[in-house]
């Protein structure tokens, strides 16, 4: 049997693949298991982003709560992170995101935080799927009754204290600063515009017009091209852009030129050496982050520890060596002075600190890196087993890297949620690597399609 949860929660289409029913049996599960450690009502936080499925969702898992004897506290549409925030700050025993990310409007998730505000160990996510498991088959568990039955609060305060919690985390001030904001229809569309007004800054806001369906539709951080747009059309001087859930950032210097998570490292990482604020000089990042990421943060007087995939990799490492910034290429960025998660509203901010710091354009602190070309090839394969070992696939990958040499390399990783294994070729000569990348693509096919 598959695994319920994915690497970022339980996700599906809505009502399709993941049902109101599997949300009420979360959250029922959710409150049997938060709930059995104490005599009073468990607490759980939920938010969710703007899609048209979010208040079913809600209201399943709101019902699969109060079924097992807890208390559901709603905070209506609001960014991923204010949950792992006020998860903490109302000592619930955890909180619960309803939001499918950067996907497209159909798809939905159910994503969970522990009271402390970080995401779940994979051990107490096999508990709760557990459970999950034994109330489809054969739900005998608890059914309080009377008093006893759990109720629900509905709080419209909370996004307001994460707006001044937000603003706590910044020092400086954006006084004559001229933004564009990309909200992508999404769970950024209140609070964001309402920060960075409050620091000073003037702001044009594009795609906060939720509507259920037009979430990350051609806009967000996924797909910058209007926000490049504006930037250029308003003479602004720096672009800001969420995903639907908010806990990304990207952004567009002065110029329209984009600056990726890679990018976003390399500027707060420089400005945090220069305060001495930088534990051991040290930024964690990914195995995906790109050849020039690398170089820039040598030539700074830095080091990159590399994990794997996946923010939950990158916070692991920091919390167990005391690092105090790391991310992904994508935006996942994580300030742990700060946040227990990724953070889109704080990244941003974070950057716009070190650009008012730096008394430099946007487009000078985007210069501190040269993006490499990246070349990346998806196999379709009927097995991702033992492809590691297979003799002809580690040639191919052997003899592409002798030809990319030091400027250059290869990373071949199968993906964790489709039959596929991605080649990814990087260096300075496009046309090399689509020979390079495509050659070993080739040979991947043959041993393993």
């Amino acid at each position: 049997m598959a695994r319920l949860f994915g690497t970022d929660g339980v996700r599906g289409e809505a009502n399709v693949t993941l049902q109101p029913e599997m949300a009420y049996r979360l959250g029922r599960a959710a409150t049997l298991y938060f709930g059995r450690e104490s005599e009073e009502q468990p607490l759980i936080l939920i938010g969710r982003d703007t899609r048209l499925s979010g208040e079913m969702f809600e209201a399943a898992i709101t019902a699969g709560i109060c079924s097992a004897g807890g208390r559901a506290m709603l905070a209506g549409v609001i960014p991923t992170p204010a949950i792992a925030y006020l998860a903490r700050r109302h000592k619930a025993k955890a909180g619960i995101v309803i939001s499918a990310s950067h996907n497209p409007y159909h798809d939905n998730g159910i994503k969970f935080f522990g009271g402390d505000g970080y995401k779940l160990p994979d051990a107490v996510e096999d508990e709760l799927e557990a459970i999950v498991h034994q109330l489809e088959q054969d739900d005998t568990l608890a059914r309080p009754s009377g008093d006893k039955v759990g109720h629900i609060e509905y709080r419209t305060d909370l996004l307001n204290q994460y707006v001044e919690f937000v603003l706590s985390t910044c020092s400086e001030r954006f006084d004559g600063m001229n933004i564009v904001l990309d909200c992508a229809n999404g769970a950024s569309y209140e609070v964001m515009p309402k920060i960075l007004r409050e620091l000073g800054a003037k702001v044009k806001v594009i795609h906060a017009l939720p509507n259920g369906v037009n979430i990350n539709d051609h806009c967000g951080s996924t797909h910058l091209e209007s926000l490049q747009k504006a930037v250029l059309e308003n003479h602004a001087d720096f672009g800001i852009a969420h995903d639907g859930d908010a806990d990304r950032c990207l952004c567009v210097d002065e110029k329209g030129q984009v600056i990726d998570g890679d990018h976003i490292l390399v500027m707060c990482a420089q400005d945090m050496m220069k305060k001495g604020t930088l534990p051991y000089n040290t930024v964690v990042t990914t195995v995906m982050a790109n050849i020039g990421f690398h170089k820039a943060i040598r030539e700074a007087g830095g080091r990159a520890e590399i994990t794997q995939v996946g923010d939950r990799y990158v916070l692991e490492n920091m919390l167990k060596n005391g690092y105090k910034i790391g991310g992904e290429q994508s935006g996942h960025i994580i300030f742990t002075d700060y946040s227990t998660t990724g953070d889109g509203p704080i990244t941003a901010l974070q950057v716009l600190s070190s650009l008012k710091r730096s008394g430099r354009k946007a487009s000078e602190l985007t210069a501190l890196m040269t993006t490499y070309p990246q070349l990346l090839v998806n196999v379709k394969v009927a097995t991702k087993d033992g492809w590691e070992e297979n003799e002809a696939i580690r040639r191919a990958i052997e003899e592409g890297d002798q030809e990319l040499g030091s400027d250059g390399r290869i990373l071949v990783r199968p993906s964790g949620t489709e039959p596929l294994i991605r080649v990814m070729a990087e260096g300075p000569d496009q046309a090399q690597l689509d020979v390079i990348c495509h050659r070993i693509a080739d040979v991947v096919k043959k041993e393993q399609g």
